[in-house]
């Protein structure tokens, strides 16, 4: 039988009694837009990402734009981001009319590269985007040094790496501001779409809540600066608490199944994900790296095996934002885009699956390396 890349049908399946539950509450509530599921999952999730303040939006990339805008960031100025992580943060910077700055990568990390920033920063420059990419945290502390130094405000994207943790603390914490997608194929998703932003800073939180919703600061009176319509609905909120709740036991899963996967692969001349010591990844996705990555994933195809790719081009390389290319190239970005594959690492992936997709991988790199 052919092994899924995903299968949202079997996480809804397993909770259907909650999610149920949860849709009912909503419909027999007759609040439905920023009503008290909101209010109480807000709360939840506060207090799961260790920060005072937690403001649904509407989707992850709102929550980017609200977050950069509530830190400062204007027309003109300049945001040092990624390029391997897609478009999202990008698209965000641009939608404020900032410019995105790509600074490379760490090869084993495969998240932005301290020792790139401080080289990157202008007199434009005002804020510092890091991505934690598949699950794995950046390396805050350093990203974090180099931005105090400059006083640059860090805005955190968490949208793949939700529980995240680093020495101890968790994905979310630890900058100024940090922004997270609920789109459904996140570890932790809505049926449906929505984001949030969280942070420690009373004034930060104050500004978010007036600009996910037209800037005002009292509904229909006072409205002081432009805002948006991006709140996070009632019936996204209720699920989402439901799924908070097995959120602990779906990350375990993730990192079982990414155990037995890299064990596996240890001797197959591929890359595993690097996890260094003091962090601990949720695995949104599981990514090898391998110079066949074409080839190995034609071949599961044909073996009926889920793979994607996380991401085939650059940012820096899309037709669209080329314009922002860094003269310099980014090496090592553009590196992976070539090599790495994503297979298939989702909570209710069975055993014999994950058997299978470990079989199917070596078998399909043993036929490429003896060819070769």
């Amino acid at each position: 039988m052919p092994v899924p890349f995903n299968d949202l049908k079997r996480q809804h399946d397993a909770m259907a009694d909650e999610l149920n539950d949860a849709f009912m509450r909503v419909m027999n509530s007759g609040y439905y837009i920023l009503g008290p599921e909101v209010t109480q999952f807000e709360q939840e999730f506060a207090a799961y990402c260790a920060t005072k303040h937690a403001v649904g939006v509407a989707n992850g990339t709102d929550a980017i734009q609200i977050a950069l805008l509530a830190v400062g960031v204007r027309p003109g100025d300049e945001v040092i981001t990624v390029a391997n992580a897609g478009v999202p943060g990008t698209a965000a910077i641009i939608s404020l009319g900032a410019i995105p700055v790509y600074v490379d990568v760490d090869a084993q990390t495969r998240n932005m590269d301290p020792d790139t920033i401080s080289s990157a920063i202008t007199t434009r420059t005002r804020a510092i985007l890091p991505v934690h990419l598949y699950g794995l945290m950046a390396d805050m502390p350093a990203i974090m040094a180099v931005a105090r130094a400059h006083r640059i405000p860090v805005v955190e994207d968490v949208a793949q790496a939700h529980g995240a943790t680093l020495h101890g603390a968790i994905a979310g914490s630890i900058a100024d501001v940090a922004a997270f997608s609920f789109y459904p194929t996140k570890n932790l998703g809505a049926v449906g779409d929505g984001g949030a932003v969280v942070t420690n800073d009373d004034d930060i939180a104050q500004r978010i809540r007036k600009l996910r919703q037209y800037g005002w600061e009292r509904k229909y009176f006072t409205t002081e600066e432009f805002g948006f319509n991006s709140r996070l609905d009632e019936l996204q909120a209720a699920f989402l608490r439901v799924k908070l709740r097995h959120l602990p036991q779906s990350t375990q899963r993730r990192q079982s199944i990414a155990q037995r996967y890299s064990e596996a692969f240890s001797s197959f001349g591929v890359v595993t994900p690097v996890v260094p010591s003091g962090y601990q990844s949720v695995y949104h996705l599981y990514v090898i790296e391998t110079p066949h990555r074409d080839a190995l994933q034609h071949a599961l195809k044909d073996a009926g095996i889920g793979t994607d790719i996380h991401y085939p081009l650059p940012t820096h390389r899309q037709p669209v934002y080329q314009r922002y290319s860094p003269s310099h190239g980014l090496p090592i970005s553009e590196h992976l885009a070539t090599h790495v594959l994503s297979l298939p690492n989702f909570p209710e992936l069975h055993d014999d699956e994950v058997n299978r997709v470990v079989e199917e991988v070596q078998k399909a790199l043993h036929t490429i390396f003896t060819q070769r």
